[in-house]
């Protein structure tokens, strides 16, 4: 086996033991027996397990970033919407590994950052649609980031449920995402009021 074949046979089994034990509960020991190598190897590819962990963090969030961003093809704003939630729901289908393992709190350090941070750069390529939107609809487009950021957060925690229970089916969840949040923007308020008391 090449240098660069162990690489990626260390980051396949890391990912997999990651996504089965989480970060806390996976050891350099484990991950060496499972490819039939020393433990020595694994740190002269990683370093250790924090970075194993943190190259299988970056690449998971690299590829859920390129599938939300590339499902964004144009069309009707409802489609656009309805194209980032099934990217979702795709890559929570195809990458279930990897979604268990981007969703956990990670205790290490990153450049990358956490799963919220990748929500953000997701909520990021959204808000640009959503600005043009709200100013096409006379409503104020400084208010697109915030907007965008809920909708985003509301497929992805969506999808972390999706995760464990499977049903109903993919299409059917996004079909549900999409007519929550689409008759939510449509029917919105310019100047929404909070009903109760509170005020601050």
């Amino acid at each position: 086996m090449t240098g660069k074949q162990r690489r990626e046979q260390l980051l396949e089994i890391g990912r997999t033991v990651f996504a089965e034990r989480g970060y806390d509960g996976t050891s350099v020991e484990e991950i060496a027996e499972r490819a039939g190598v020393s433990k020595p190897v694994v740190y002269e590819h990683f370093g250790g397990k924090e970075g194993l962990y943190a190259v299988v963090v970056d690449r998971e969030m690299q590829l859920l970033l390129d599938m939300v961003t590339g499902a964004l093809t144009g069309g009707h704003s409802r489609e656009l919407l309805e194209q980032a939630a099934f990217a979702l729901m795709d890559y929570i289908d195809t990458s279930t590994d990897g979604f268990r393992i981007l969703v956990r709190d990670s205790p290490v350090a990153q450049s990358t950052g956490t799963f919220a941070s990748l929500i953000s750069d997701i909520a990021t390529q959204v808000e640009d649609i959503l600005g043009l939107e709200f100013k096409a609809r006379g409503f104020d487009a400084r208010l697109a980031p915030m907007y965008s950021q809920m909708l985003v957060g509301m497929v992805a925690l969506t999808g972390q449920w999706w995760l464990e229970v499977r049903k109903p089916d993919k299409a059917e969840v996004a079909a549900h995402l999409v007519n929550l949040a689409w008759h939510g923007l449509e029917g919105m308020e310019r100047h929404p009021k909070l009903v109760g008391d509170r005020k601050a």
